[in-house]
C-alpha cells in the first residue's frame, strides 16, 4: 500500500479497536474498576506490571493484587504496615512472585509519599527530556529502597535496550485522551506525543508485514523506529495506532 493508503487503512482499524469492548478482555479492565485517581494510577501500574502470558490468566492475577488489597489500592500503598505484606505470601504470577509484589507496593509508598506520586515524579522527568529516557531514571527512583536484585527485572529499561512495551503500555492508559472510553487521560504533565508504541509480538509483526518497522528485535531501536512512522501518520496521537496494530495481531491474526 501506498503511505496514504496505508494511514487510511490503520486509521479506521485503530477507530474500530479503540472502543469499549476491547476493555472486556484486556488487563485494561483493572484500573477502570476504579474512578479515584490514585486508585486508577495504581492498579493500571501493577497489572500493567504483571501484563505478559496469557491475558486471562493476567486479568485473574490482577484482580488478586486487588483482592489482597482490599479494593483499595491507594489508600494500602499509604498506609500499609510491614506486617500487612505478609497476605502476598500466597501471591504468583509466572516469574513476578511475593517478594517483588512486596518489594513494588513499598516502592509505591515511598513514590507517592516522598516524590507526589508516580505523574509528578515522571511529569517532571519527561519536561526536561525524552520520555523513554525519563523511563530510566524513573526506574532508578523506583528502586531507591533495600530490594532483591532479581526484582529490578520486572520493570523495563529502555537506556538498556528494552521495548518496555509493559510501561509503554501503562503510559498510553494514563496519558491517552479518554475521549473512547478506553485510555484514561488522567495525566496532563505528558502529552500523547511523547508516547511510544507498546511492542510486542502482534505489533511488531502486524508492524513488519505492513513494512513500516525493518527491525527484527522488539528492542528500544525498533520502537524508535516505529514511533517515527507513526509520527508521521498522526503527530499528536501516534500511539493511537497501537489499537490497529495489535488488534490486527492478536484478534484477525493478520
Amino acid at each position: 500500500m501506498e503511505f496514504n493508503e496505508l494511514k487510511e487503512f490503520l486509521d479506521l482499524k485503530a477507530d474500530y479497536y479503540q472502543s469499549q469492548e476491547f476493555i472486556k478482555a484486556d488487563p485494561i479492565q483493572i484500573p477502570h474498576r476504579f474512578s479515584k485517581k490514585e486508585d486508577i494510577e495504581i492498579a493500571g501500574f501493577l497489572a500493567a506490571t504483571i501484563a505478559w502470558g496469557n491475558r486471562n490468566s493476567i486479568i485473574k492475577s490482577a484482580n488478586k493484587i486487588m483482592g489482597l488489597m482490599e479494593e483499595a489500592p491507594h489508600d494500602f500503598v499509604l498506609s500499609h504496615q510491614p506486617k500487612d505484606l505478609n497476605r502476598f505470601n500466597v501471591f504468583v504470577h509466572r516469574t513476578f512472585n511475593a517478594d517483588d509484589l512486596k518489594y513494588f507496593v513499598q516502592a509505591l509508598q515511598n513514590i507517592y509519599i516522598v516524590h507526589g506520586g508516580i505523574e509528578s515524579l515522571l511529569g517532571e522527568l519527561a519536561s526536561t527530556m525524552p520520555l523513554q529516557i525519563s523511563l530510566h531514571h524513573f526506574k532508578k527512583t523506583f528502586f531507591e529502597l533495600p530490594h532483591q536484585a532479581r526484582t529490578q527485572k520486572h520493570l523495563a529499561d529502555p537506556l538498556k535496550g528494552s521495548a518496555a512495551k509493559r510501561i509503554n503500555m501503562y503510559l498510553r492508559w494514563m496519558v491517552r485522551s479518554n475521549t473512547s472510553g478506553v485510555d484514561f487521560g488522567l495525566w496532563k504533565s505528558i502529552h500523547p506525543r511523547q508516547l511510544s508504541c507498546p511492542l510486542d509480538v502482534h505489533t511488531g509483526y502486524v508492524a513488519r508485514k505492513l513494512g513500516i518497522l525493518k527491525r527484527n528485535q522488539n528492542d528500544a531501536k525498533a520502537v524508535s523506529e516505529l514511533n517515527q512512522t507513526l509520527q508521521l501518520m498522526d503527530y499528536e496521537d501516534p500511539v493511537k495506532y497501537d489499537f490497529a496494530l495489535f488488534g490486527l495481531g492478536a484478534f484477525e491474526k493478520f
